[in-house]
């Protein structure tokens, strides 16, 4: 059988993806495994900034309570800009510090207050909870925006790869139910497609890697279990929306050399398509993750610089009124 022809990896990464394990696919031991290893390390990120903290907790339809954590910038000042941040791991790992780093440089270069998510993981907490629980967390960020020191009308739902997923899913459901305001959106590396059929999907099945097709199914079949395909609702898989009019300004960014590709670069074509604003990166040979994992690799700043200046542009631009 003849090698699949996939993009070529960006030197410098692959020569820093040579030396971590790789794996062709998670399974529920290794999952097992993933979840016990710790927590991204907040206290030394935050070590050396002036940045408050306070952890709270949203209580969702069930009962449960959701944990979120806030970081203010010491100084803010009444109506500052909120990141609310929902992290990645295929909605099956990680926690709210999971690439928190990304969201926190937002809050260096333009003051904003970060609020991030703990959704409830599947497969204990499968189909559209993950999406509920950050939807209620937004919400609770509007109604308590004064609380907060926040604009209500400059709240930006943002995360990387699930958390991109998540964070396309709730634009999407704050659009049908009419609240609350989003003033953008941003998908970094998005898990948007349960089907997993593109070309770049594909493209990286059967070997090891960061994060691959088969992982993709596995982890999906996680949130969705026996569920049938016309039952899927589109807050969980995005993709599945068949109108994308009416959603906040967008950035989308992508690896060339990674699963979700395809269906990032299908979500923005389907945004302009509607007359929406979209901003789309790809980062050639990048692969899943390549900036969180290695953030001073050359590409990688390239891809978090560009991402922090859209960031500040959206911010500052004037404002439209209907």
């Amino acid at each position: 059988m003849s090698p699949v022809a996939r993009p070529v990896l960006d030197p410098e990464l692959d020569t820093l993806l040579a030396g971590i394990p790789l794996i062709p696919q998670i399974t529920t031991e290794i999952l097992t495994q993933l979840r016990q290893m710790p927590s991204a390390p907040i206290d030394v990120l935050l070590d050396g900034r002036q940045v408050g903290r306070r952890e709270i907790t949203v209580p969702v339809a069930d009962g449960d309570e959701i944990p979120m954590t806030v970081l203010t910038p010491a100084g803010a000042a009444p109506g500052a800009p909120c990141v609310y941040w929902m992290h990645g791991g295929g909605m099956i790992m990680g926690d709210r510090f999971s690439q928190i780093d990304i969201p926190l440089e937002w809050l260096d270069a333009t003051g904003t207050v970060v609020v991030s998510v703990d959704y409830r993981l599947a497969p204990e907490h499968n189909g559209i909870t993950p999406v509920e629980d950050c939807y209620r967390g937004l919400l609770w960020i509007a109604d308590h925006a004064d609380d907060l020191g926040i604009d209500p009308d400059r709240i930006i739902v943002a995360g990387a790869s699930a958390g991109g997923g998540l964070a396309a899913g709730v634009s999407l459901m704050a659009r049908d139910l009419g609240t609350p305001a989003i003033a953008a959106q941003i998908l970094i590396g998005p898990m948007l497609d349960h089907r997993n059929l593109t070309s770049s999907s594909h493209q990286y099945s059967g070997e090891p890697g960061i994060w691959t097709h088969e992982t993709n199914a596995f982890a999906w079949n996680a949130v969705l279990g026996d569920l049938p395909d016309d039952q899927i609702p589109v807050y969980v898989s995005p993709a599945r929306a068949g109108d994308l009019s009416g959603l906040p300004a967008t950035y989308l960014d992508a690896g060339t050399a990674e699963v979700f590709r395809d269906e990032t670069v299908s979500y923005a074509t389907r945004i302009w398509a509607c007359g929406g604003q979209a901003e789309l990166h790809l980062w050639s040979g990048g692969f899943h993750g390549f900036d969180a994992l290695f953030p001073n690799a050359d590409l990688s700043t390239s891809a978090r610089k560009a991402r922090t200046h859209w960031l500040t542009r959206t911010l500052t631009a004037p404002r439209t009124t209907e």
